[in-house]
């Protein structure tokens, strides 16, 4: 990639026009920009937080996009893959304009390369958050025998029990819940995006979510089931009605990522047919950061 510069893309449309090929063209690895992108165009730049969020590409001397990257403060630095290189030169890009991080999220290989170029760059130090696996569904085997109950789309009588739920996901998985839980719902709701499973007498035990279907891919995302719940195979049901439900409205791929320190889920996905494509990592960040 000899000539290739990092530069800044203002705003959501600016970066699609001038990363929008290169992100089609490998959905499954850009499931998170594709979907972040699709949230912020359809419901505005603040959807995630308080400030604008952060764009660049890395941009050739004809206008080919090599790789991108994205922010919405307060939330980590998000990097398609990188080779090692090109990681460094991005951090001492980044820690010369001021660019504070609180951490990154990438395929394995690239956030452990950006995050080492980031300490020799700012002296930061990194603490490993998550690890994850993406899954790609290939043949759907949903789980025999069934949960008792039934799968069903969520509707607006279920707001405030999605909002909630939303929220206990969040703080589960050591995430930072949306500012408003409530619209999170409601935009999930648009689309019929979010799926319970709930007992004959129609308690719901369990939920699934899916993204908007963009690049010919759905991604799976939360799938959560309540502690006191779990191990009765309601995840397992819905995450497969979820899925079911995304092939037949014509996606090419339906992904879904997992934490590798939970076996549990790793293993269930699996038995209902995701088939993994790459390993991910979160570091968070501490210490002097830019201008040190």
């Amino acid at each position: 990639m000899t000539g290739h510069t990092w530069r800044y893309v203002d705003g959501v449309d600016a970066f699609l026009d001038r990363a929008g090929t290169f992100l089609h063209a490998r959905p499954a690895l850009h499931t998170v920009f594709l979907t972040v992108t699709e949230a912020l165009r359809t419901r505005g730049p603040y959807v995630y937080g308080d400030e604008a969020p952060v764009f660049g590409v890395l941009e050739g001397t004809k206008g080919e996009v090599g790789a991108a990257f994205f922010r919405t403060p307060p939330q980590r630095l998000t990097l398609t893959p990188l080779a090692k290189e090109r990681t460094g030169t991005l951090a001492r890009w980044l820690a010369e304009a001021g660019h504070p991080l609180p951490g990154v999220s990438a395929d394995r290989a690239t956030a452990e390369a950006f995050t080492e170029a980031w300490r020799h760059a700012t002296g930061a130090t990194a603490t490993l958050h998550r690890s994850q696996r993406l899954y790609r569904l290939g043949t759907l085997t949903p789980p025999r025998p069934a949960p008792l109950g039934r799968a069903r789309i969520a509707t607006a009588r279920d707001r405030d029990h999605l909002a909630r739920w939303h929220v206990e996901f969040a703080e589960s998985v050591g995430a930072a819940p949306q500012r408003d839980p409530g619209a999170w719902v409601d935009a999930r709701l648009a689309h019929d995006g979010l799926t319970l499973w709930e007992t004959p007498d129609g308690t719901p035990v369990a939920m699934a979510g899916g993204t908007p279907q963009v690049a010919g891919q759905v991604r799976v995302a939360p799938v959560y089931t309540p502690a006191p719940l779990r191990g009765r195979g309601y995840a397992g049901a819905v995450t497969a009605e979820v899925s079911r439900a995304a092939v037949a409205k014509g996606a090419e791929e339906v992904l879904l990522f997992t934490d590798l320190a939970n076996p549990t889920s790793n293993g269930l996905y699996r038995r209902i047919g995701y088939e993994p494509v790459r390993d991910f990592a979160v570091y968070d960040f501490d210490g002097p950061g830019p201008g040190r």
